[in-house]
């Protein structure tokens, strides 16, 4: 999923920088990032206990959340930390795109 995500926003336009894990992303996040796009389902620490933790940092970088997993519950605690979307596996392209462009406004 990270490669496709990848290659769809090179096609789009958009620099990435992927990682596997959140881990991953706390010690060597990009500073010059505009959004981030995160799964939901991560190894080790999940992808709205990064987004909690970011919160807590005092950093306003945008997150949108991708899950394979509807559940409401989970839907209702992602929204409840400010994301600027939340998609469902698998969605529209578009669907993400126009996500990263309510994140520059």
């Amino acid at each position: 999923m990270r490669k496709s995500l990848e290659r769809l926003l090179h096609a789009s336009g958009y620099g990435t920088e992927t990682f596997a894990s959140a881990e991953e992303f706390i010690q060597g996040g990009s500073e010059n990032a505009f959004a981030l796009v995160l799964d939901i389902h991560l190894p080790g620490m999940s992808g709205i206990d990064l987004r909690r933790g970011m919160l807590t940092a005092g950093s306003l970088l945008p997150v949108i959340f991708i899950t394979a997993l509807d559940d409401v519950a989970l839907r209702v605690e992602a929204l409840a930390t400010g994301c600027i979307d939340y998609l469902h596996k698998p969605f529209e392209s578009h669907r993400l795109i126009e996500a990263l462009e309510r994140c520059r406004k």
